[in-house]
């Protein structure tokens, strides 16, 4: 899997700062600027954060690549509505050779690895034996499995991207998502650290969110995702 950040708002916690600024004050936009330039935003984002005035997020976007990750988890990804996403096309691009992701649970155990990578290469065979003998991809890929690797492009604003950390950085989480949101949770605190500095599961900033299905780990995940 490889994650990158592609893009986000220039100066993001300045924009953000603004944005919350104006709301309280009677300055210009212009005047606003002036005064936010080269001040730290720490402790202001942070009210505004604990205040639960998260509109002002909405201000910053980021724009992430996603390589090597499976359609089971692209499936999962997109059901996250307030965002953007362009995903590699199955119908359009032919899959010249097998790509696909090996989960950990059978990657642990050759006998199971084995036949599961059998089974995948087999299906892939069939699906290319059909594109060479004039079946339209479109057609062909519905033999290619939920492994399938893909890649996609995703955007969210700061507000959705702390919902969606806060729902899939969970250890109650499918492990491959996490792994994906993890480390889109990496690269946005590097470039907003204010923002996301408790960002993460729900333990990160408050109480475990699961009830009865806690992992029971919350002090364990809460130090390591302040230290991610």
């Amino acid at each position: 899997m490889l994650v990158t950040l592609l893009k986000s708002t220039p100066d993001p916690e300045k924009t953000v700062a603004m944005a919350a600024r104006l709301c309280y004050s009677d300055s210009t936009i212009a005047e606003l600027e002036k005064k936010v330039a080269g001040v730290s935003n720490e402790k202001f984002l942070g009210k505004i954060l604990k205040m639960g005035h998260l509109s002002v997020l909405e201000h910053a976007g980021f724009t992430f690549g996603v390589e090597g990750i499976s359609r089971a988890t692209s499936h999962q990804l997109v059901r996250h509505r307030l965002a953007s996403y362009s995903q590699q096309s199955q119908r359009y691009v032919t899959a010249e050779t097998p790509e696909y992701v090996v989960p950990p649970s059978i990657e642990k155990d050759a006998g199971k690895k084995k036949r599961f990578e059998r089974a995948v290469k087999s299906a892939y065979r069939l699906y290319k034996e059909l594109i060479d003998a004039g079946v339209p991809a479109e057609d062909s890929r519905y033999l290619l499995p939920n492994a399938a690797a893909t890649k996609i492009i995703v955007t969210m604003n700061a507000r959705e991207l702390i919902h969606f950390f806060r729902l899939r950085c969970c250890e109650r989480a499918q492990w491959e998502i996490r792994d994906m949101a993890t480390r889109m949770l990496a690269l946005a605190k590097k470039e907003a650290p204010y923002i996301f500095r408790d960002s993460g599961p729900a333990c990160v900033s408050g109480g475990c969110s699961e009830g009865e299905m806690t992992c029971g780990k919350p002090k364990e995940i809460r130090q390591r995702f302040r230290n991610l």
